[in-house]
């Protein structure tokens, strides 16, 4: 193997453990398990909760009205900072036009009650724990912290021993096993960013991509805690989340194999075709050897520290204005249709019969639920907490965690990124795991209950 300088070894080591340390080591908090890196981003929004919200105003008009201005402005060759945060098609300058729209109608209480709710708009930009504001502290951190994860071998030291694992049973790269694992320990944000920077950087193809990003980015052991308090079965966890990572197994195992997420191309971000052979262990290396030769390699490329933090503050800049926004504004129309609508509603109505042959005690209360989740992951706890059978309650608790995608923050949060998933995407994978997650989940209530 290649010599190394202690530098690049000190790089890979110590840096690659903080950046352990930060995303993926739970502690024990008055609020529950949360990872550092989530403790930071609550210190910062604690201390900016006077303003948060204002300033996620003005970051919402600037990214819109930038992206107006710059549809004037000829794109040249070289591609500048300006590009990469106004330079998008007319559809997301939409978006980010809504999102001031429906920013200033809560902010300022003038609009139509739907759409200036605590339970709406209100839920998303409120400066005490709106999800919105809360991801400008999560994102400052994650764009300047991300690259402790990527760019000091730590995915290439993991990769090579977790590809016999990862790639026939989920198919797809060893590495991602450390975005999954930053998932379910932290919080389905970071694993979405993750999985987001490693597709741009080249790591992972469009459908290895959108399958991490939609399979992967779990609710974090904390949320869980939530939703078990929402529905009155704090005693139940463990069965609980025995039976989430069981479900959620399954549905790792299942959902690469199925429309859509299989007939995504195994293209790169720039379009050139992935070479197959990329995690193949060459002659005179093991699986340990190897991951430490590419993570060592990977820690020399990032000698230069300043450009490494550099890069990390372009992050965050993009994070801001082109992540923050879609959220805003699919998440609010999301939650005024869930909230003042009976779209969901009817939605649901064809899950009824089903509850019903699977012995789901009040299976039209219960149905009302199914689609619900879409719109907030909360919601059908919420919906389900006053039904009179802890049987039902768990099974709406249960299925809503293995649902995965909604719009308020993880579903709103992969259209604000590059990765190649558009909302039916989304809308179907949330069908379709639903529809896996029903009867396996209705067989353990039964056996609990």
């Amino acid at each position: 193997m290649k010599k190394f300088t202690p530098y690049t070894w000190f790089l890979f080591i110590f840096l690659s453990i903080v950046g352990v340390f930060l995303f993926i080591t739970p502690m024990n908090t008055e609020d529950g398990l949360k990872v550092p890196i989530a403790l930071l981003a609550n210190a910062v929004s604690d201390l900016t909760a006077s303003f948060i919200h204002w300033f996620a105003f003005i970051i919402f008009i600037i990214a819109a009205t930038g992206s107006v201005i710059i549809k004037f402005v000829p794109q040249n060759r070289e591609h500048t900072i300006w590009d990469s945060l106004f330079r998008v098609n007319w559809f997301w300058t939409i978006m980010r036009i809504l999102a001031v729209i429906f920013a200033a109608m809560y902010l300022f209480q003038v609009g139509p009650e739907s759409f200036i709710s605590d339970y709406t708009a209100g839920l998303l930009i409120t400066p005490d724990g709106g999800l919105v504001t809360m991801m400008f502290s999560l994102f400052l951190f994650a764009g300047l912290l991300l690259p402790l994860l990527t760019d000091f071998g730590l995915l290439e030291f993991f990769g090579s021993m977790m590809v016999k694992i990862m790639r026939p049973l989920f198919k797809i790269p060893g590495r991602s096993a450390i975005d999954c694992l930053a998932s379910w320990v932290g919080d389905g944000t970071i694993g979405v960013l993750l999985t987001a920077r490693q597709y741009e950087d080249g790591n992972y193809t469009a459908r290895e991509a959108a399958t991490i990003a939609t399979t992967f980015s779990v609710v974090s052991i904390t949320f869980c805690f939530v939703v078990l308090e929402t529905v009155n079965l704090n005693n139940y966890f463990l069965q609980f989340y025995g039976t989430v990572i069981v479900v959620g197994l399954i549905l790792a195992f299942i959902m690469p194999r199925i429309y859509p997420l299989r007939q995504k191309p195994d293209t790169n971000f720039d379009g050139s075709v992935a070479n197959e052979k990329r995690e193949d262990i060459p002659e005179g290396y093991n699986a340990i050897s190897f991951g430490l030769h590419n993570a060592l390699t990977k820690a020399e490329s990032n000698q230069n520290l300043g450009k490494v933090i550099a890069s990390g503050f372009k992050n965050v800049l993009e994070m801001w204005f082109a992540i923050t926004p879609v959220i805003m504004a699919f998440g609010t129309i999301a939650l005024v249709l869930a909230e003042y609508t009976s779209v969901f509603k009817i939605l649901g109505m064809p899950f009824e019969p089903i509850l019903a042959v699977l012995q789901i005690p009040f299976a039209d209360e219960a149905a009302q639920t199914m689609i619900v989740g879409f719109a907030d992951m909360l919601l059908p706890s919420i919906l389900g907490a006053g039904i009179e059978s802890d049987l039902t309650r768990f099974f709406i608790a249960t299925v809503s965690v293995t649902q995965l995608i909604y719009m308020s923050e993880v579903g709103g949060l992969i259209l604000g990124t590059k990765l190649p998933i558009k909302i039916w995407d989304l809308f179907i994978i949330f069908l379709i795991r639903t529809l896996i997650s029903i009867p396996i989940i209705a067989l353990v209530a039964h056996i609990i209950f």
